[in-house]
């Protein structure tokens, strides 16, 4: 596979900010029109170049997830169905809408196994936070389905991964897309050591995350969602943020925090109706890693989601990351704070 990112660089002075970004995401191709489309890669390619980020974070290199991974959020019969699904030239999965072509299976393990690398970055202490940037997006894939544009479950597979590699026992996974993590919510309902919070559109795609969904048996109270009506944006997003999930975490203190980094939430965005700006992105990122520099000793996986207006894509992704990166280069400036 060819790199997007052999130009990236170290930054001195301890763990930076790293990310996770391989040309081989734009060879899934769900179909001329699709909304997820390999362009949403290449607007974020072409931002990242032009804004100077790529020279200036660390390359984390990408690796295929193992059906070993997969399996640590998918069982054995869903992993079957895809590849008998990709070997019959399926148009989409036949467990939900999730549009196939020639690559899409290898391009999701792909995208799959970058999250893990993500997180040992973070977790060895290569960098304070990482972003993943890769397509297909993950959230709505369940222990046994695949539906809305996702295969696989990137951002629990991360969560499962860093449980069994490195023995976390309390993660956080936020999710500011504007459609609900479903698959997430599902994986972790009874699982106490992952707190789920989404932030979501409601009603909207796919008609879960209402705010009686809390969790069940031991993972009682580990779920927090937050519906909002289309036209929500700094105001409740934010709010949401400061006033639901600040206090949570200091009940729940989390070694890890992932990010489910959906920009379908800012405004203009075909698939949803929320009203976020590119500096509401950049606050959320300050609030989260508020969070990781309590509890966390700054540790973020952020992984990239929805966002189908490419220009909106790009430039929320570019305040997002250069949130990441000044919460890295502040660290490594003070060594109090590492």
């Amino acid at each position: 596979m060819g790199s997007a990112m052999s130009i990236a660089g170290k930054i001195p002075g301890g763990p930076g900010t790293g990310l996770v970004f391989d040309a081989a995401f734009t060879r899934h191709d769900p179909g001329a029109g699709h909304p997820e489309s390999p362009d949403r890669y290449r607007s974020l390619q072409m931002a990242l170049s032009r804004s100077g980020l790529m020279e200036r974070l660390s390359c984390v290199p990408v690796r295929e997830a193992t059906d070993d991974d997969l399996h640590l959020c998918h069982t054995r019969a869903y992993l079957a169905t895809v590849k008998h699904d990709m070997a019959r030239k399926a148009p989409m999965l036949s467990t939900g809408d999730t549009a196939l072509g020639a690559h899409t299976e290898a391009v999701a393990r792909l995208a799959a196994g970058a999250a893990l690398a993500g997180v040992d970055a973070v977790m060895t202490g290569r960098e304070r936070n990482v972003f993943v940037a890769v397509r297909p997006p993950g959230h709505h894939a369940t222990l046994t389905r695949g539906m809305g544009f996702c295969v696989y479950n990137n951002a629990a597979l991360a969560a499962r991964y860093a449980r069994k590699a490195y023995g976390v026992d309390r993660i956080l996974i936020a999710d500011w897309d504007v459609h609900h993590g479903n698959g997430t919510q599902d994986i972790f309902y009874e699982d106490p050591s992952v707190y789920y919070f989404s932030t979501h559109q409601w009603p909207w795609y796919p008609g879960t995350g209402a705010a009686s969904e809390t969790g069940a048996a031991a993972g009682k109270g580990r779920t927090l969602n937050c519906p909002l009506r289309a036209g929500a944006g700094h105001a409740e997003v934010a709010g949401a943020f400061r006033r639901k999930l600040l206090p949570a975490m200091d009940a729940f203190r989390p070694a890890l925090v992932i990010l489910s980094a959906g920009f379908d939430s800012r405004r203009g965005d075909p698939l949803g109706r929320f009203l976020l700006r590119d500096e509401d992105f950049r606050e959320l990122t300050e609030i989260v890693a508020e969070i990781a520099g309590r509890w966390a000793q700054g540790r973020i996986v952020s992984i990239l989601e929805g966002g189908y207006h490419l220009d909106g894509l790009a430039k929320a992704v570019l305040a997002h990351v250069e949130a990441l990166r000044q919460d890295s280069d502040a660290t490594a400036a003070d060594p109090q704070t590492r």
